[in-house]
């Protein structure tokens, strides 16, 4: 049923599975805003109904806090999201004012959003992504709703679940097992967007597949698209390193963020201008520190055979390698034809060879049956204008041939006739879900329809294990590198990535796990966990390469590569005291020595261990001396793939940056107070920026007090 009213769609969803809803919904940009808007307002108005939302991500415009946050967020926000509805549960979550009759369950968070939100943290629920689907369904899920493209696939319409069939196929396919099984109704609601692209791949179903529909073009908003963030100059070293260690000819997964992007800026750099690469690696002394791990697993030189990209989340970045010839690495769905590619013994272009090679590897029967006629077509073996009845092929030229191929006359005839120009239904991208800038929307929608089939939208299942598929994917994934990012690594090789010592979550698990596992089974995949050497906390700036820590994400028997802006430390099958040693060496050099003294004091290590001379001058201030070179050259600039913020909202936001950190630590922001009160300085430079937060006339005495930090940290930036 379709209609262009969210109430009528709701109505029917409680008239099919009851007052107790049990409701699914995709994380990130695939929920239906108002589907769901309306689904929690009808059960936020009636006690008598009962909702539980399971799912992840859960995105809204940034609002900010204080006066100055929101100053300056609201402007940018209107901007940049434009007519993108707030989901209101969430809204109520975050003031603490969800009705009782009402739960909101999360695996996976916004990093950080949800730090101090009681509610959010007693809901979360622990688990791989992999697992999100069991859990849902042992929720009781009875309930599944999604955004969805609509467009016409091979003269039919259908659906596209577009940036997300991660976990809907798996939900969708169970929801209807139970029912035949127990009888136990469910119901599946869609609202159509426009604006989301018209992915092809996995993501296609038909349109039956949804009981309602709710199609309103008016309701129609722009997807959810987070700006671009600057990356800074440790974060461009680490992408610096991790681009070392990807292997021509191999497979990349790779997270959202600076540090993503930093990864991505470096991998251009070594493919488009790699005489400056290569200047950028000997000035930093890259080969020389880590010349054998690099010859051992990737590569410095530009990118021959390309990438194939499989990634739970195609971000943007996979845009700028796709439109640089770097993933073009074309997978097919096919056993046969993917070890063939794979042994070097056919490419893409067809040839007769082709066709005998997969007859060789029975791929296909010497009398061609019906189901191998289909097969040559699907993949372009054979060209898609030929006939097949009752073993007879038939040309539009009017030409019949036998299906024999043991005839070698008839074979050189299929030769002529049949065979196709270039091998069919390749990708160059998996992924379960996509998330990224405006522009990344843009390109996808604006791709061609052949370019847009070689990203295959699919079942995280497919994506973030090999159980299942796992000879495929064993082909597909040769030369894996899985890139994500930690916030501490501890000096016995475990990992923190998404929660702190107190059982404070800070994000999630995701597939991080997954992905981490996956490379120890591969038998050329490496895990590649990344993560700046320090961070800011309350007692201020602190190293991120720890003792000991009492919250763990990956333990230390999947220690692999980690990356900092120091270097790459080669975990993998190494003693502790080895492992101990590589990540000293990637230490801030702040740390390293109070490091090693726990490291002995706890017999880790042996008593006259000191720190390798090559690695003693870790500090940051090294790291920008060395790019201010590029820099000046017009190289590893703060947004290198642009940004939606404006120039006055770039050069606020470091401010407001600085006084964030500052609030952590009480004692430094009241001396910062005093400075900006006590020492004068000239607000005529600043005034465009002040105006843009409406504190160039300031009136009240907290306008005035933030008027004066603002000048302040604005003066020292010139200083």
């Amino acid at each position: 049923m379709r209609d262009d009213n969210p109430e009528i769609i709701i109505d029917q969803v409680i008239d099919k599975v009851g007052k107790n809803l049990v409701v699914g919904t995709p994380l990130a940009a695939g929920k239906p805003n108002h589907l769901l808007n309306a689904l929690y307002r009808r059960v936020k108005n009636n006690p008598d109904l009962k909702l539980k939302i399971f799912t992840a991500l859960t995105l809204d415009k940034p609002k900010g806090k204080s006066l100055l946050e929101k100053r300056f967020l609201e402007p940018m926000a209107e901007r940049v999201f434009g007519d993108y509805p707030d989901l209101d549960y969430e809204q109520d979550r975050q003031a603490g004012t969800l009705p009782p009759n009402v739960d909101v369950l999360e695996f996976y968070f916004p990093a950080g959003k949800y730090l101090d939100n009681d509610y959010a943290q007693q809901h979360y629920i622990c688990t791989n992504y992999t697992h999100g689907v069991r859990d849902a369904m042992d929720a009781g899920m009875n309930v599944f709703l999604q955004m969805v493209s609509k467009g016409t696939f091979e003269g039919r319409e259908c659906y596209s679940l577009s940036s997300n069939p991660d976990i809907s196929l798996d939900l969708i396919r169970l929801m209807q097992k139970r029912y035949s099984d127990d009888g136990t109704p469910f119901a599946l609601a869609a609202q159509v967007n426009q604006n989301l692209p018209f992915m092809f791949g996995d993501a296609l179903v038909n349109r039956d597949t949804f009981d309602f529909v709710l199609e309103n073009p008016e309701l129609e908003y722009r997807i959810f698209g987070p700006p671009k963030m600057a990356v800074s100059d440790r974060d461009f070293l680490i992408g610096l390193y991790i681009s070392t260690l990807i292997r021509d000819g191999g497979e990349l997964q790779v997270g959202i963020g600076a540090i993503g992007d930093a990864l991505v800026y470096a991998l251009l750099l070594r493919h488009q201008q790699n005489d400056v690469y290569q200047e950028i690696l000997k000035d930093f002394g890259i080969i020389e520190k880590f010349g054998a791990v690099i010859d051992k697993l990737g590569g410095t030189e530009p990118f021959t055979e390309g990438l194939f990209a499989a990634s739970e989340m195609v971000v943007d970045g996979f845009m700028e390698l796709y439109e640089a010839g770097i993933i073009k690495r074309k997978v097919y769905d096919d056993l046969v034809i993917q070890r063939l590619i794979n042994e070097g013994k056919i490419d893409e272009t067809v040839t007769p060879a082709t066709l005998d090679l997969i007859l060789m590897r029975k791929g296909i029967h010497q009398a061609i049956t019906e189901a191998d006629f289909a097969y040559l077509q699907k993949f372009g073996v054979f060209r898609r204008n030929l006939d097949y009845v009752d073993g007879v092929i038939t040309t539009p030229e009017g030409e019949t041939l036998s299906n024999d191929l043991d005839n070698l006359d008839n074979r050189k005839r299929i030769y002529d006739y049949c065979l196709g120009d270039k091998l069919d239904n390749a990708d160059v991208i998996h992924g379960g879900f996509f998330l990224g800038c405006q522009k990344f929307y843009d390109w996808l929608r604006l791709l061609s329809d052949e370019d847009r089939r070689l990203i295959n939208m699919k079942s995280v299942q497919s994506i973030n294990q090999l159980y299942g598929h796992e000879e495929i994917d064993r082909l597909h994934r040769k030369d894996a590198r899985f890139v994500n990012t930690c916030m501490m690594m501890t000096l016995n090789g475990s990992a923190v990535s998404d929660g702190l010592d107190n059982n404070r979550v800070i994000s999630g698990v995701g597939g991080q796990y997954n992905f981490v596992a996956m490379a120890q089974e591969l038998p050329d995949g490496r895990s590649i966990l990344n993560l700046r050497s320090t961070r800011i906390t309350g007692k201020g700036e602190t190293s991120s390469i720890v003792w000991n820590y009492a919250n763990m994400t990956i333990p230390r028997h999947l220690r692999d590569i980690v990356v900092t802006e120091f270097g790459i430390a080669d975990l993998r099958g190494k003693t502790d005291q080895e492992i101990i040693h590589r990540l000293l060496d990637i230490t801030d050099s702040r740390f390293q020595q109070g490091l090693a003294d726990i490291a002995k004091k706890n017999d880790k290590v042996s008593s006259d261990f000191t720190i390798s001379s090559a690695f003693e001058q870790n500090r940051a201030d090294e790291i920008s001396g060395k790019l201010k070179k590029y820099k000046d050259q017009g190289f590893f600039a703060k947004f290198p793939f642009g940004t939606d913020f404006t120039e006055e909202e770039i050069f606020i936001g470091k401010a407001l940056k600085i006084l964030k950190k500052k609030k952590e630590n009480p004692p430094l922001m009241i001396a910062t107070i005093l400075k900006a009160f006590f020492i004068p300085t000239d607000q005529k430079p600043y005034q465009k920026y002040l105006q843009r937060m409406k504190l160039d006339k300031a009136g009240s005495i907290e306008e005035k007090l933030y008027q004066k930090l603002l000048v302040y940290e604005f003066s020292r930036f010139e200083k």
